[in-house]
């Protein structure tokens, strides 16, 4: 397709992190619309970074940022396979974002593997009291109660969450694409978020809007 110019390869390469011939093969392959591309090559991108998901992650980070004087700190472990990719831009930039959003957000859990699942059992149970209590048909309020569920978990766990930044993705799209773009396996291993005054009553502040004003966003 002659219409594939370099500008576009290049906006796509922004965009997505993907080399500059599989760009072009994209445009080509979705007649040159931008957004279909990025998607071509998001699925790509996760088909690979499944294949990388047993590799053993024991390089990376760990990385710090204290918000608003002293007033939140996060403390989070990335993990990595080399100490070449730990030590390169894309890596670092993502590791920070992870504290940036652990600090706007309040992530419980990194993961929803990590919530016990006795903590699982009792929300599911609380959620089902409560649409039984509603009167809806009982045909439809198995779907109703793990679709909250699945609301509640990416509310609580920091992959599963939107991205503060850009409410198009999750934190675990971030992830994905860090691993396409380093083509090691990553993860994020642990996260540790510190507010001054926990558990005291006090003021409730946004941090979300916060935290996105102090990185330039607001």
């Amino acid at each position: 397709m002659s219409d594939i110019s370099t500008p576009m390869i290049k906006e796509l390469r922004d965009r997505t992190g993907a080399g500059p011939m599989d760009c072009k093969k994209a445009l080509v392959e979705c007649g040159a619309d931008m957004d279909k591309a990025a998607d071509y090559l998001r699925k790509k991108g996760l088909a690979a970074a499944a294949k990388k998901v047993g590799r053993i992650a024991t390089e990376g980070t760990v990385i710090s940022y204290i918000h608003g004087g002293g007033r939140i700190g996060v403390l989070a472990e990335i993990n990595c396979e080399t100490d070449f990719v730990a030590r390169g831009e894309t890596f670092l930039t993502f590791a920070k974002e992870i504290t940036l959003q652990a600090a706007a957000m309040n992530p419980t859990y990194v993961s929803v593997d990590e919530i016990p699942a006795e903590v699982v059992a009792k929300e599911r149970q609380f959620r089902l009291d409560q649409a039984k209590q509603s009167g809806k048909p009982e045909a439809v309020i198995g779907k109703i109660v793990e679709g909250q569920l699945a609301k509640w978990q990416k509310e609580i766990c920091l992959l599963e969450q939107t991205w503060f930044k850009d409410d198009s993705k999750a934190m675990k799209d971030l992830l994905q694409e860090l691993i396409a773009k380093t083509g090691e396996n990553c993860k994020v291993r642990r996260v540790v978020r510190f507010e001054l005054g926990e558990g005291l009553e006090k003021k409730k502040d946004d941090f979300a809007a916060e935290v996105a004003k102090q990185a330039g966003l607001a």
